[in-house]
């Protein structure tokens, strides 16, 4: 049986993309995608049984991609986030949520986020620009998540521990006079 693969990250709210993007561009990473729209939907069943035990399931476009996507429970090694988390390429993204919704499984959040990919040494660096803000996630080997942030200028310890839709509902709390959108989706 393959081994569980593991998604380790630190994901660190950030003022200035630009100055990150620069940093990354001075410690000599290479930029594996540029800027594009990420569309996603959050899949449930109607018990709500994966978010329950705080799992996610996600349909994903990304550019060219599109991904379905399957996270475990969330545990933590200081800020460092650690889940399960298989991924695989499809095709026919409207077909495989019809797919779902016949199983019992409903969009139950959508998100958006402009993210742009960075390669620098064994870790992903990804610049997220979403509607509440910009953040920055660093992923790979929990060894080097730390040291790769301090290189780029950010404080590990600043890493938040939500996911963009938890994040987005505490975002929303704060500023309920706003009459802000349910999902986290850009206005225009």
């Amino acid at each position: 049986m393959t081994p569980t693969p593991l998604e380790k990250e630190l994901k660190i709210p950030v003022e200035n993309l630009a100055a990150v993007r620069s940093a990354l561009r001075d410690r000599g990473a290479s930029l594996v995608t540029t800027m594009a729209r990420e569309e996603n939907l959050l899949l449930d069943a109607k018990d709500g049984r994966l978010g329950d035990c705080g799992c996610v399931l996600r349909l994903r476009r990304y550019g060219e991609q599109r991904l379905l996507t399957y996270k475990g429970p969330v545990s933590y090694d200081g800020p460092v986030k650690i889940r399960p988390e298989w991924e695989v390429g499809v095709e026919g993204l409207a077909r495989l949520r019809d797919i779902f919704e016949e199983l019992g499984f409903t969009v139950v959040a959508r998100y958006e986020k402009d993210r742009e990919v960075w390669r620098l040494d064994d870790v992903e660096i990804v610049l997220d620009h979403t509607p509440m803000g910009d953040f920055v996630e660093v992923e790979g080997p929990a060894r080097s998540l730390e040291a790769s942030a301090r290189s780029i200028g950010l404080d590990p310890t600043t890493a938040v521990r939500g996911s963009y839709p938890s994040l987005w509902q505490d975002f929303r709390g704060q500023r309920a006079e706003e009459e802000l959108p349910t999902d986290m989706v850009f206005s225009s």
